[in-house]
Formats: C-alpha cells, structure tokens, sequence
C-alpha cells in the first residue's frame, strides 16, 4: 500500500512540475491589484518615436508631376530592384534603401551627404525635403521611412532569429507573436531587452507575468531590440515537447505497474 501511494505521489508531482503561474502573460501580482479587467492603463510618459541612428537603413522617394525631375536623384539601382529586377532572396529594402553612415549621415544622388542621425521619421523626411526643394521650384514630393521594426529574438522562441514588423509601432506581444508563442520552459518572468542607444547599449528586464507592463517604457519595442528568454532550470530535460513525451512514457509506465500491483493483489487476496 505504502509503494502504491508512493507511486501515486510521483505521478502527482510530474504532471504538475510547471505552474501555470509560471506560464501566464499579465497576472495581476502583489502590489498591482489595482490593475483589474476593464481598468485605463495610460502609457509611459517617454518618447515613443524612434530616433535614427548610425547604420540604419531608411528607403527614400522622390515624386513630381514631371518624372524627369526626379530621375537624377533616384539611386537606379534601387529603381531597378523595387521594378523586379532585384530576384532571388534577402532582404529587398537592405538595397533598395540608404544607409546612415557611423555619424548618422545619408548620402543621396545630387544632394549629397544629409545628417539625419538622431532625427525622427518625420524630421528626417522634413530635412531631406528642404534640401531637394533648393534645386527646385517645381513641388517635388520626398516619403521617407524606416523599414518596419527590425528585432532579433533569441532563447526560448520557437522562431528565432531577426523578424521584421511592418508597423511604426508594435507593442512587445507583437514580438512574441511574431517571434512564436515562448514554450512552457521560458522564464517569462526575466526577458531581457538589450536595446540601443545613441551612446551605447543598455541590458533591461521585464516580467510578462506582470500587468505593469503595459504602463512600463518597455511595452513598445524599439528597432534593433534584441529579445532573450532564459530557459527554466528544467530544460535540461529537453525542450518541451521533449519533456511532454517524457511525461507521457513515465505516466504509462506508471498505470502499467498500478495495474499490475492491482492483478497481484487482487490474486492474493
């Protein structure tokens, strides 16, 4: 009786080794319960707008009524590649956009060399305009913008690797979205941000147990973030569909020897 109790126990704490604390996006944690369903939760007070910096890569056009007008400051290879002449793989607005030099400087066809590092989308659209409008007086319309939000996303994501969303903003659980739902292992308490400044690099950490968040500078993520996900101490059984299956043989090895002790008890008595 005491070994099938004992046998009951083991296969008690097995299927219940991971919380679902452990695993729950947003739980409402000591200090926070004011954080309830249907509550406004304002964002941060900080700049969400992204400030370009040394080696990002903007994509820059130019329109006008006349087509000719424009001609000579468009990059014709890029005019070719965006027309279908780029093929194969890789990232097509790598070569079709402009790159910021290390003192966030564009050089552009023309207009030469533009400092836009440290600017906004917007103001860096603003800058490039004034420069094309001193070769013109007919309106020649400049778009500039960024690629999407480019992150890199590391650990316990069942897609890792650099994602790109294609939005101006996106909250960090369109990351995780993009980036796979993290597996039952990841510490989901302790995901690191390593993000980028103009004078460096700074490690964060955030809970996405904790509601928060969603009140927290780290809510919207940033281009160049990178995305770590510590593994729980238990990975070193596997990755989760590893350890899943290794439940599932302990907990039919375990029914075969309650039936069994159940047949030879059942003959003794």
């Amino acid at each position: 009786m005491r070994f099938l109790n004992f046998l009951w126990l083991l296969l008690f704490l097995f299927s219940s080794c991971i919380s679902n604390k452990r695993i729950t996006y947003l739980q409402n944690l000591p200090g926070n319960e004011a954080i309830g369903l249907d509550e406004f939760i304002p964002y941060a007070e900080v700049n969400y707008q992204y400030l370009l910096q040394p080696f990002d890569v903007v994509s820059i056009d130019f329109a006008a009524s006349n087509e000719e007008l424009v001609k000579a400051f468009e990059y014709q290879g890029a005019r070719a590649m965006r027309g279908g002449g780029g093929g194969g793989g890789g990232d097509l607005f790598y070569f079709t956009g402009y790159s910021l030099d290390q003192n966030g400087f564009v050089e552009l066809p023309q207009l030469g060399k533009i400092n836009i590092g440290g600017l906004s989308e917007d103001a860096a659209q603003k800058k490039v305009q004034e420069a094309i409008n001193q070769f013109f007086k007919e309106e020649v319309f400049v778009k500039l913008r960024i690629g999407g939000i480019r992150f890199t996303a590391l650990g316990e994501f069942s897609n890792t690797g650099t994602q790109v969303i294609l939005k101006n903003r996106a909250t960090i659980f369109d990351a995780l979205a993009v980036s796979g739902e993290s597996s039952i292992l990841a510490k989901k308490n302790k995901l690191f941000i390593i993000r980028q400044y103009d004078k460096g690099t700074k490690i964060h950490q955030i809970n996405l147990h904790d509601r928060r968040l969603l009140a927290s500078e780290f809510y919207f993520i940033q281009p160049n973030d990178i995305l770590y996900l510590e593994p729980m101490k238990i990975r070193q059984f596997g990755n989760a569909d590893n350890l899943t299956s290794s439940l599932g043989l302990i907990i039919s090895v375990a029914s075969s020897l309650f039936l069994i002790i159940a047949l030879v008890s059942g003959e003794r008595l």
